[in-house]
């Protein structure tokens, strides 16, 4: 509907002018779509991940941030959908998340298309003509499992058995776990699958142990990392035992109990934040982040989830600060801003250390990551 107000051309009125002014358009807030998984069998990771969230910043510079959070419900369909809605019709000036690696790929491809910047809390590697518009806050697999395989070269171990996802999860882990055991001189001599629904992993619990490896590598994420641990204990399994750093949450140690007991991780070192020495680069960051998160969500809340998200809060902070000298929220030229900003980031975070540039949209530290193992049904550093 059109509102006309009859006034003489050289002299309009006050209401003439009052109108124009309500008309022109305000300066637009600034819109971050957020996706994650809060129901379904990533909702362990998704919801944890969304208390960082409900930690961030309402504005910035002035200007408000609208949050947008939308469940794909495990679905990377669903994960497609909500980036299209939010990019389409939200007009976000930045897509957050998901939680799964398959959503996350599919998300790049909206993320490229509509010219806006997805932020990835799974740790997607897209193709290089992919890679303008995607970044990520996730370490790579091969850093992570990386930290593991180092501290079974340190204990003498020379073979080492693989049960994991039969998904793009449990295929990145493999293919990780395949090159860095490479390079330490480590043969892997056995190798398993199963679903994350799967209610028994008998059959492949008894291929393992046939095979006497010197280790066993869960490849899981959340509780579902928990059956092969507890399997094999059951089936007299009792050498040493490592799981991804994607088990680090406080449903694993409740779901594996004792038989997850000395298990062995790496993670992000705002898990252990206290443990960690004074000399530790993200120590400072992830004390205040765990002292933040658990005053809201209560003791023992903490997790290297909700750590990622605030790590990419950190990012869009200071992306933010620097496209907003030259660029209004809403506009393509905000997002493309953004866009050049992460690029240049440099962040102490609390899940690590960042460096981003033209060629390394993830710039995450190797040396960040930290060992810990499963002691008393809570997690102990260790190196």
């Amino acid at each position: 509907m059109q509102f006309r107000l009859k006034t003489h051309p050289a002299r309009p009125t006050l209401a003439a002018l009052t109108l124009a002014l309500c008309a022109t358009p305000a300066l637009a807030d600034i819109n971050v779509g957020v996706v994650f998984s809060l129901t379904g069998p990533a909702a362990s990771l998704g919801l944890e991940t969304k208390k960082a969230v409900d930690l961030m910043p309402q504005s910035i510079g002035g200007e408000k941030i609208n949050y947008i959070v939308l469940d794909d419900a495990t679905d990377p369909t669903n994960a497609v959908k909500n980036a299209r809605k939010l990019a389409g019709e939200h007009k976000v000036d930045v897509l957050f998340g998901p939680n799964l690696i398959t959503s996350g790929m599919a998300m790049a491809d909206v993320a490229n298309e509509d010219k806006v910047v997805l932020l990835s809390q799974a740790p997607i590697e897209v193709a290089p003509d992919k890679q303008k518009w995607v970044f990520r806050v996730e370490p790579t697999a091969d850093i992570m499992v990386g930290r593991a395989v180092a501290d079974m070269k340190e204990r003498g171990i020379k073979t080492v058995g693989f049960i994991g996802f039969a998904d793009s999860w449990g295929e990145l882990l493999l293919k990780a776990l395949t090159k860095t055991t490479e390079a330490a001189g480590i043969k892997i001599i056995a190798t398993e699958r199963y679903a994350r629904v799967d209610t028994s992993v008998t059959g492949q619990a008894l291929k393992l142990i046939a095979a006497k490896p010197d280790a066993v590598f869960v490849g899981g994420t959340g509780t579902p990392a928990a059956l092969p641990a507890t399997t094999l204990r059951e089936r007299g399994y009792s050498g040493p035992m490592y799981q991804s750093h994607a088990v680090a949450n406080k449903e694993f140690l409740r779901v594996g109990g004792k038989a997850v007991e000395g298990s062995r991780l790496p993670v992000a070192p705002v898990l252990v934040a206290e443990q960690l020495p004074d000399s530790h680069p993200n120590k400072k960051v992830g004390l205040g982040l765990v002292q933040a998160v658990e005053a809201k969500n209560g003791p023992g809340s903490r997790s290297t989830f909700a750590g990622a998200s605030w790590d990419g809060w950190l990012l869009l902070e200071g992306a933010f600060t620097q496209a907003l000298k030259g660029a209004k929220p809403g506009t393509p030229e905000f997002r493309e801003a953004v866009r050049d900003a992460l690029e240049k980031a440099k962040v102490v975070g609390a899940n690590g250390t960042y460096t981003m540039s033209p060629a390394n949209h993830g710039g995450y530290d190797p040396a960040s990551p930290v060992l810990i193992e499963v002691a008393n049904g809570t997690w102990k550093l260790v190196k």
